[in-house]
């Protein structure tokens, strides 16, 4: 189904955000008559979120815009058993403090991209932790556990993969989706939630939620997910050599957010402008249909919007700015990523502390595969000493990462 008269789904669709739904028509009908609360769940293994999460942020913006009411669930309790879905092995296991930390941590990225507060479209956040901790093993097993099958359980490919790669999968991590589950019930009975938003990865175990409340309670509920999201290369979008790109600062300059989404692929800008930002639909279209080196033009809007959505508008013309005096001007920007050095130091030992490279021994491998760069010249020379005097000196890995040596 793909004629909406619901603005929810009109506005998903024409974004690109729908995948699958469980019943398109009873929710785009469902959406007509009410404020719909929906919610979409993460899990606090970190102190922040990164690209890879922020369709289901973006689903969640969406919703409010459309009217409807978001909430945040935080996975408190579900982070102290891991996720299995789609992971070759076995989260480590965190402790509370590191989770609550987490959780404080990640709120401050929600608090940009949607509006909490009391109304009735506002979003609200919550914390599985506040049912799951309490639940008593033997009566949660009698009133939930009977409603899943083990044959089921396996047929999910996020739990065939991990077997048929003959990795462990432990019964803590196995009870993950029936956690997932139970976390929709209880958003239902408490919050009135009727709708589950999340990745294609998780549609098995919204199923599972649709069907418990059901089962338990005979409540209607929905659930949508939205594609996954891979580069016109093939790549899984946010995964870079470099690791992951974070959606907090505090883990990831300015600069290099917005240089991620300038390097995004000709083919993937006007997707990526309907995804991931609020430019209205005529003008992307206008920026997509740009040739050659036009389309350059239309990246640095998708990073400027993209980077002042998540970090503010400041910080996108920073790095603008930054980006205009390093590659077009020639000059060192101030925002870039920096290693202070004492008169001189190796280029391996530079792009180590510049955080381009894991080791020396994948320094050496960037040398020897071309590159390294200081300022404008290749570095061909694994013993290159470079002097730090009162300018700083450019050195960049590849095509995406820069950063300044400055004198200390």
């Amino acid at each position: 189904m793909t004629d909406f008269s619901s603005d929810l789904l009109r506005l998903l669709s024409s974004r690109g955000h729908i995948h699958q739904v469980t019943d398109a028509a009873a929710l785009d009908a469902l959406a007509n008559r009410q404020v719909v609360s929906a919610y979409g769940g993460f899990d606090p293994t970190a102190p922040s979120l990164h690209v890879g999460n922020l369709m289901l942020v973006m689903l969640l913006r969406r919703l409010q815009q459309a009217g409807h009411r978001p909430i945040v669930l935080m996975g408190g309790g579900t982070a102290k058993v891991g996720d299995p879905s789609f992971k070759d092995e076995a989260r480590s296991l965190l402790g509370e403090e590191v989770i609550r930390n987490n959780v404080a941590s990640i709120k401050r990225i929600f608090e940009r991209f949607i509006t909490f507060g009391d109304g009735p479209t506002d979003a609200i956040m919550v914390d599985n932790a506040d049912w799951l901790d309490a639940l008593e093993y033997v009566p949660f097993l009698r009133e939930v556990g009977q409603h899943f099958t083990i044959s089921r359980m396996l047929s999910f490919d996020s739990v065939k993969q991990r077997l048929e790669r003959e990795q462990s999968l432990t019964f803590l991590e196995f009870n993950y989706m029936i956690m997932q589950a139970y976390d929709y019930r209880e958003l239902a009975l408490r919050r009135d939630c009727r709708l589950q938003l999340g990745g294609s990865d998780q549609w098995g175990n919204i199923v599972n939620g649709v069907e418990l409340g059901r089962r338990m309670d005979g409540a209607e509920l929905y659930g949508l997910t939205c594609p996954l999201i891979t580069t016109a290369d093939g790549v899984k979008m946010g995964k870079t050599l470099s690791g992951a790109v974070w959606l907090h600062e505090d883990q990831l300059p300015h600069f290099d957010y917005w240089q991620f989404w300038r390097n995004t692929d000709d083919r993937d800008v006007g997707r990526f402008l309907r995804l991931f930002t609020d430019l209205p639909l005529d003008e992307i279209a206008r920026l997509e249909a740009l040739q050659g080196a036009e389309i350059n033009e239309a990246k640095k809007i998708l990073a400027n919007a993209a980077t002042a959505m998540c970090r503010g508008e400041a910080a996108a013309a920073e790095a603008a700015e930054t980006a205009r005096r390093t590659f077009e001007e020639g000059s060192a920007g101030g925002s870039l990523p920096s290693f202070t050095v004492t008169g001189e130091v190796s280029i391996v030992d530079a792009l180590v502390g510049l955080g381009f490279c894991a080791s020396k021994g994948e320094a050496r491998r960037l040398i020897k595969g071309g590159g390294a760069r200081v300022g404008a010249d290749k570095v061909s020379d694994e013993a290159l000493i470079i002097t730090v005097g009162a300018e700083p000196v450019p050195v960049s890995a590849g095509k995406k990462h820069h950063g300044l040596l400055i004198a200390g």
